[in-house]
C-alpha cells in the first residue's frame, strides 16, 4: 500500500473527510512562503541516508537460539531467556565480525534478555516471530551508557541497544514485546494516573529520579551516575550516537518505558511500525538530539506521547547543545496518547526544522494534537515547527504551547518558541482549540494558521502570545481571528 492509499484507508476509519494534499493559502505571498517552507521538508526526506545491509543471512535457530511452545511459557522462561541472550548476542557479534548481514528470527516465541546491535547488522523478525523480553532485571545488566528522561547515566541496558554503531536495522513483520505489565516494570513508576498496582515505596523510581537530576545539575560525570538500587525502567529500543539506522515493519508492545528512543543518532528512518503500549511513560517514538529523521507510515496507540522530540534535560541538554533537527513525520495515525506530535519536555538543546504532514489523529483518549511543553528550567530555542494536511477527529486540546510544564517559571533559562505553522488542518471535536501559555518576559513567537477548520467547545487559553496570523480559519463555522488582549 503506497502512502496515499494508506492515508485514505486510515481516514475512512477515523475521519469523515480527506484533506487535500496540495492546498494553497489565500494569498500569493503566503502561498510562496508556504511552498518555500515545505521545500525544506522535501529536502529532509531526500537527505536521510539509507542503510545498506550485506545480503548474508544468519539463522538464529542454527546457532543455539531456542524457541518455546507458547507465549505463556516464554514469559516464565528466565533460564531460557538467559541462554538466548548469550546465544543471540554471540550470533550478532559473529555477523558483525564477518562483515555484516541479517540475523533472522523465524516464526516462534523467542524469550530473551537485553541484546546489543553492532555495525552492518540487521535483526529481522519474520512474520509470526515474537521476541519476548523477560522482565527479570538481571537480564538487563551490566549497566551501559544510556539516557533516561534526557539525563545521562549508567543504567539498565535497553532491551535492544546500539552504541556508536553505523548501518544497522531492526525489521520484519514480527512482534517485540517488552514484558511491561501491571506486575512487572510498570509498578516502578509508583503513583500513576490510576495506579493499577500495589505501591511499594522501596521499589519505585522517585528517589532515583531525584538523585539523577541532582547529579546532572552538579555536573557529576556520566560514568559515575550509578544508582543503587536502580528503579529507572529501560526503554525498548535505543540507538546511542549511531549513524544510518532503520526500524521498519515491526509491532512493538508492552514496553517497560519509552518504546523507540534514538539518542544523538543521525540518518534515522522509522517506517511502518506499530507502537502499542499503555503503561506509564509508554511514549511511542522519542528521537533525542537526533538529526535527519524520517518517521512515516506508523501507528501509535500509547499510554503517553505518540511522538515526542527531545534534546536533553536541563544541564545535560545545554552541555551537549545538540538540537533535535531536520525531522519529517508523515502518513502516520495517532490514537490514544498524551499528545500526537510533541516537542519536549526535555528540550534544553532546542529544536529546529520540524515538519509533519498527512497525519490522522483521533481518540477519546488523545489529549493533545500538537504539543510543545517546556519551562524555565528546560529553556531551549524551538524554531520552525510546521504541520499540514492533518485530520484531528476527537481530542481534548488541539494546539498546545505551554511554558508552565512542571517547574514553570522557576528557572533561569527562558524558552523560545517561534515560527509555528499549521496549514490545511481539520479538527472535528475538541474541548479547547488552544492552550497557549507563554511568559510575560518570554512570549510565544509567531504562529501562522491557514485553512484551519475546527469545532471546539471553547477557544481556550491565549496568554502571552506575540502574534497569530490567520488566513481562512473557521471555528464552529464562523471566521476566527486572533485578538490580542490589551
Amino acid at each position: 500500500m503506497d502512502r496515499r492509499d494508506f492515508l485514505k484507508s486510515s481516514l475512512a476509519l477515523t475521519a469523515p473527510v480527506l484533506l487535500s494534499h496540495c492546498s494553497a493559502a489565500g494569498t500569493a505571498g503566503q502561498s510562496t512562503e508556504l511552498e518555500q517552507l515545505w521545500q525544506q521538508a522535501d529536502a529532509i526526506e531526500a537527505s536521510v541516508k539509507p542503510v545498506a545491509i550485506p545480503p548474508k543471512v544468519y539463522q538464529a535457530s542454527a546457532h543455539q537460539v531456542q524457541t518455546v511452545s507458547s507465549q505463556a511459557e516464554a514469559i516464565q522462561a528466565v533460564s531460557l531467556a538467559r541462554h538466548n541472550r548469550q546465544a543471540l548476542q554471540a550470533l550478532i557479534d559473529l555477523c558483525h565480525q564477518q562483515g555484516g548481514g541479517r540475523v533472522l528470527l523465524s516464526a516462534g516465541v523467542w524469550p530473551c534478555g537485553a541484546i546489543a546491535l553492532k555495525s552492518n547488522v540487521e535483526l529481522h523478525l519474520a512474520k509470526d516471530a515474537l521476541l519476548q523480553f523477560v522482565p527479570e532485571p538481571e537480564l538487563y545488566l551490566p549497566y551501559v551508557h544510556t539516557r533516561w528522561e534526557g539525563m545521562e547515566l549508567m543504567g539498565y541496558q535497553p532491551l535492544i541497544y546500539a552504541y556508536q554503531a553505523k548501518n544497522i536495522a531492526i525489521t520484519g513483520e514480527g512482534r517485540i514485546d517488552g514484558g511491561g505489565s501491571n506486575q512487572h516494570w510498570w509498578p516502578w513508576k509508583g503513583v500513576w494516573k490510576h495506579t493499577p498496582w500495589q505501591i511499594n515505596p522501596q521499589q519505585e523510581q522517585k528517589a532515583g529520579r531525584d538523585l539523577l537530576m541532582q547529579m546532572t545539575e552538579q555536573g557529576v560525570p556520566a560514568e559515575q551516575r550509578v544508582l543503587t538500587p536502580n528503579f529507572l525502567r529501560p526503554p525498548m529500543l535505543q540507538t546511542y550516537d549511531c549513524r544510518q539506522v532503520l526500524i521498519e515493519g515491526l509491532t512493538l508492545t508492552n514496553s517497560p518505558f519509552w518504546l523507540i528512543h534514538p539518542v544523538l543518532t543521525q540518518d534515522l528512518t522509522v517506517r511502518n511500525v506499530k507502537c502499542i503500549s499503555h503503561g506509564p511513560n509508554s511514549d511511542g517514538c522519542d528521537p533525542e538530539s537526533c538529526q535527519r529523521v524520517l518517521i512515516e507510515g506508523c501507528e501509535f496507540d500509547t499510554g503517553d506521547d505518540c511522538i515526542a522530540l527531545k534534546s536533553g534535560r536541563n544541564a545535560d541538554g545545554r552541555r551537549f547543545a545538540a538540537p533535535v533537527q531536520q525531522v519529517l513525520i508523515q502518513d502516520c495515525v495517532m490514537k490514544a496518547g498524551h499528545g500526537g506530535v510533541v516537542l519536549g519536555s526535555e528540550i534544553s538543546g532546542g529544536a529546529k526544522a520540524i515538519f509533519a504532514r498527512r497525519l490522522v489523529m483521533s481518540s477519546p483518549e488523545l489529549d493533545r494534537g500538537l504539543r510543545i511543553k517546556t519551562n524555565a528550567m528546560r529553556g531551549g530555542d524551538i524554531d520552525t515547527v510546521a504541520l499540514r494536511d492533518i485530520v484531528i477527529g476527537q481530542v481534548k486540546d488541539a494546539i498546545v504551547i505551554n511554558y508552565f510544564y512542571e517547574e514553570g517559571h522557576n528557572g533561569a533559562f527562558l524558552p523560545q518558541v517561534r515560527n509555528v505553522s499549521l496549514h490545511n488542518v481539520e479538527i472535528g471535536q475538541a474541548e479547547r482549540l488552544f492552550e497557549l501559555r507563554g511568559f510575560a518576559d518570554a512570549p510565544i513567537g509567531r504562529i501562522q494558521l491557514s485553512k484551519v477548520k475546527a469545532k471546539a467547545a471553547a477557544v481556550g487559553v491565549l496568554d502571552q502570545v506575540s502574534q497569530i496570523s490567520t488566513e481562512q480559519v473557521q471555528l464552529n463555522g464562523q471566521s476566527w481571528q486572533f485578538s490580542p488582549v490589551g
